[in-house]
């Protein structure tokens, strides 16, 4: 009899363990717990921690509750001014209601790709390649409105962030914008010069004109021309010729007694006298006194 008493409570010891071991359940500080008994699920969310459930009629499931990161594939896609463009992105969800990430949707990675797939291509059709280049965070922001919309009320998910990874172009479209960038940048160097030259002149005006106030500035800028081209060492040869000089002369021209006005009207000088009409004896005459004094023949 002691023998059989034994067993008997090692027998129930051993099934008390198991029906212990199929009670308790361990849900993480990272996830939560979903009770189903018989296929309903009970109210309340297990919490971190160890939780007893009735074995046979409860099954718990657990979902994560941390941030999940998907990467969407790359996507042909044409953009609104008819650019063929392959895209890929990356998805940052993750679970707020964990009863509807179970219940509501299979398999709810999958269906966040999904959507993510077809949000990115809706969006880069609706979008110009240059704001898909230059706007990111517009393109960025929409793209999460997109998806953000069909997941977080019906399935409890929330699309934290979305990011555009990369933009993959066309190898003539990628020559055709490197064309595009060098002539702008050349554009703005003929600018930026035309600019300096002008900038440039209105200072050699306002030189001119203090130089002319003072005769002798010209002279010392000749000088300093000399002395710049010297330090060069090189076989230029460089005659200065005194300013004063040039203006010398030109005074001498433009004075009323000078050779300007005392030279002879050449066209004046050069057309014979008007003698009236001669004979031809006399004009014959006055041939041979032009040729030595000879009477004519």
């Amino acid at each position: 009899m002691g023998a059989a008493v034994v067993v008997a409570v090692v027998i129930v010891v051993v099934i008390a363990l198991i029906v212990l071991a199929l009670s308790l359940r361990l849900v993480q500080q990272y996830q939560r717990g979903i009770v189903f008994r018989f296929g309903r699920v009970l109210e309340g969310i297990r919490q971190p921690g160890l939780h007893l459930i009735v074995p046979i009629a409860d099954r718990m499931a657990r979902v994560s509750m941390q941030t999940t990161v998907i990467g969407v594939p790359a996507q042909g896609a044409i953009t609104r001014d008819n650019v063929t463009l392959t895209v890929d992105a990356v998805v940052y969800y993750r679970v707020v209601d964990p009863v509807k990430a179970l219940v509501n949707v299979h398999d709810y990675p999958s269906a966040v790709l999904q959507v993510a797939q077809t949000a990115l291509r809706s969006v880069i059709g609706k979008a110009d390649l240059d704001t898909l280049l230059g706007d990111r965070d517009r393109i960025n922001a929409e793209l999460k409105a997109v998806i953000d919309a069909p997941t977080e009320k019906p399935w409890g998910l929330l699309i934290e962030r979305v990011e555009v990874k990369d933009v993959s172009l066309p190898e003539g479209m990628k020559r055709s914008m490197s064309r595009q960038a060098e002539a702008e940048r050349e554009r703005r160097a003929r600018v930026i010069a035309a600019d300096g030259e002008f900038q440039a002149s209105r200072r050699l005006a306002d030189a001119s004109r203090a130089m002319a106030a003072t005769p002798g500035a010209y002279q010392l800028r000749l000088l300093q021309t000399v002395v710049d081209v010297a330090a060069e060492k090189n076989s230029t040869l460089v005659m200065p010729f005194p300013v004063e000089l040039l203006r010398f002369f030109d005074q001498i021209a433009r004075s009323p007694g000078g050779p300007a006005t005392a030279a002879p009207d050449l066209g004046t000088a050069a057309r014979p006298p008007d003698l009236g009409p001669v004979t031809e004896g006399v004009a014959g005459a006055a041939e041979g006194d032009g040729h030595g004094g000879r009477p004519p023949s």
